[in-house]
């Protein structure tokens, strides 16, 4: 069983910067592949980043801005997210699976997932 608490997020402006946490419980923290989703009012949750043993990988439309973290010793999770754009405004959710497997398409899955956080609020206004 694991727990999965975020923080971090906030109201900003566009072009600043965000970092996200996601502080997970369980001794078995560093065996899981993370991830951070997003959700936007109205639509699908939708993957932005995962690390995994074989690599982090990363949504296109975050690619360059944001960049996923973890700190094993700590139990944590981290996404720092650059250059916010008002579209990147959402709930964003962080997840742990047991897979390990190569390859983004592995982590790209609501599905995939088998513990969630309860989600930060992102907003970026223009």
């Amino acid at each position: 069983q694991v727990q999965l608490v975020e923080s971090g997020g906030g109201m900003v402006q566009t072009g600043v910067s965000l970092r996200l946490s996601c502080a997970a419980s369980g001794r078995t923290f560093s065996s899981y592949a993370m991830g951070w989703f997003r959700q936007a009012p109205g639509k699908e949750r939708e993957f932005v980043a995962a690390i995994s043993r074989s690599g982090t990988y990363s949504a296109d439309s975050v690619k360059g801005r944001f960049t996923i973290s973890r700190d094993n010793a700590k139990n944590s999770v981290y996404l720092q997210m650059n250059s916010l754009k008002p579209e990147d405004t959402a709930v964003y959710y962080c997840a742990a699976t047991g897979l390990n497997c190569v390859g983004q398409g592995c982590y790209e899955g609501v599905g995939d997932y088998d513990y969630w956080g309860q989600g930060t609020q992102v907003t970026v206004s223009s």
